[in-house]
């Protein structure tokens, strides 16, 4: 990685939650997602960090936590899922860039990262991120765009795209729009230090033929039939897995939550409606319920 920040996919002003989810026609893929969610995901836990939460669309299958931090960069995304969840003790908006994440090392039992890693120009930099902010044994689950899949692997046999789905490299087919060969995660994982503990193939058929054709309910019960197969071979578009944090990292100390993104100092003296860095002096103001870490943003 060069010492330029990687360039940062913001849905600010986004209506995403509606045009790709309500209006999109993908209530087979929502319903396949959360089949992988609650077969991978622990029955209850502390503390769970969701990265790229958006406008909370997964939130609230996470029941057995008796606290969820919702991280995206997006003030509107996290604004959205305020509306939809409302404002309380059990849940935390914070904007923030995932690759300098907000929190003192060794916070979290588990995180969550769901259509996000597709956004990560350098995905191992966030990775790290992620498991520094995790404890010893925490439980990662991660998504990710499949590069691998049958519909490219075909595409390719027969000429109608040029990239290879078997090359290890990812492949940026729209901007700052990624897919990922298997190995290369699962050598990502290792690497940023977390031991892979099982694979689920999601969303096999995602074909707008088949969605239009077929009941969403037959789709979505053939797809968990075929999400196991995932622990052998991955070729669906939408790959699911369950790692855990491996390595004798500290756990947080008690009392400690936020740290500077920028001086990364883990005293933030609250001030009116901002958190003061007693490091840097950097002031990170509270818009709304939300805490805004973007160290761009003014």
């Amino acid at each position: 990685m060069s010492n330029s920040h990687p360039p940062i996919c913001d849905y600010e002003g986004s209506d995403y939650q509606t045009s790709f989810w309500v209006l999109g026609g993908r209530q087979y893929e929502d319903q396949a997602e959360d089949i992988a969610l609650r077969r991978l995901l622990p029955t209850r836990g502390n503390l769970l960090l969701e990265l790229g939460a958006g406008a909370g669309r997964n939130t609230q299958r996470y029941i057995g936590y008796k606290q969820v931090v919702l991280l995206d960069y997006s003030i509107t995304q996290l604004t959205q899922a305020m509306q939809r969840l409302g404002r309380n003790q059990r849940y935390i908006y914070v904007a923030a860039d995932i690759y300098k994440l907000p929190f003192v090392d060794g916070l979290f039992d588990t995180a969550t990262m769901i259509r996000t890693l597709h956004h990560m120009a350098d995905p191992q930099v966030a990775l790290n991120q992620v498991r520094r902010t995790l404890q010893p044994g925490a439980i990662f689950i991660l998504e990710y765009a499949n590069k691998q899949n049958l519909k490219a692997i075909l595409r390719y046999i027969f000429k109608r795209q040029t990239w290879s789905p078997f090359s290890l490299q990812s492949v940026e087919f729209e901007t700052l729009n990624f897919d990922f060969h298997p190995k290369m995660v699962r050598s990502l994982l290792v690497e940023t230090g977390f031991r892979l503990e099982h694979q689920l193939a999601v969303s096999y058929f995602r074909l707008g033929m088949l969605k239009k054709h077929l009941p969403i309910n037959l789709l979505t019960r053939m797809d968990a039939m075929l999400q196991p197969t995932g622990n052998w071979f991955q070729l669906s578009p939408s790959v699911f897995s369950r790692s855990s944090a491996v390595g004798d990292t500290p756990k947080a100390p008690d009392g400690l939550f936020f740290k500077c993104p920028i001086c990364e100092a883990d005293f933030l003296k609250p001030h009116r409606a901002s958190l003061i860095c007693q490091g840097c002096s950097r002031e990170w103001p509270i818009r709304d319920g939300i805490f805004d870490f973007r160290s761009n943003v003014d």
